[in-house]
């Protein structure tokens, strides 16, 4: 098992959530958390708990980015006119490993951010390998010609645990996509229950 995968049935047990939907998440099977007092009754859970697990979660789904990496996006979304929550959801789902993996060209949002890395998508034609990459409204995002035939892409387009959002416009044919549009809370496909006004309640008071 790879470190990526490790991470992610890590975050999933530690949550105890299957926060990506995925049918091989350890959570399908036992409930309880990681460790040997995984199984007791959990206490109730602080406000701050509550706070701190709802940050937990979302910045882990987004491919466990790091602490500095996400308290800049919350800042970004507080200065940004509207709704902060809505506005903290807007900017991470315009992450170019978000859409790739919305996009349903490959199976993981860690897939994704590796996919990226290592130079197999453009942006309206342009090779893009930075994964934190902010897409804009109207931008075209393709797997290069020479990945498209790659197995784990061709897997991933067939995957029947999701569907592609309707703000994000796949060709799967073509390996293209278009971001049509940036989502608000409510258009994103979430697996769980998300939380941003929490996360947001957290960084106002730490």
């Amino acid at each position: 098992m790879t470190k990526r995968t490790s991470a992610k049935y890590k975050i999933d047990r530690r949550m105890g959530e299957n926060i990506w939907g995925r049918p091989k998440s350890p959570v399908n099977r036992r409930e309880y958390g990681p460790g040997q007092h995984g199984q007791r009754r959990k206490g109730k859970l602080s406000d701050f708990g509550l706070q701190l697990r709802a940050k937990q979660k979302l910045k882990g789904y987004y491919g466990d980015l790091t602490e500095k990496q996400f308290r800049r996006i919350y800042k970004e979304a507080e200065r940004v006119k509207g709704d902060t929550g809505e506005n903290l959801i807007g900017l991470l789902e315009r992450r170019l490993d978000a859409v790739v993996y919305r996009a349903k060209f490959v199976a993981t949002v860690f897939a994704a951010r590796q996919f990226v890395n290592h130079g197999h998508v453009t942006v309206n034609g342009k090779k893009v390998n930075i994964p934190s990459y902010r897409v804009k409204e109207g931008d075209v995002i393709e797997v290069r010609d020479r990945s498209k035939q790659i197995a784990v892409v061709i897997e991933a387009t067939q995957l029947a645990e999701r569907d592609v959002p309707d703000y994000i416009d796949a060709d799967h044919s073509k390996m293209k996509a278009t971001f049509v549009r940036t989502p608000g809370l409510g258009d994103v496909p979430y697996a769980v229950v998300m939380e941003p006004n929490l996360v947001i309640e957290y960084y106002a008071q730490n």
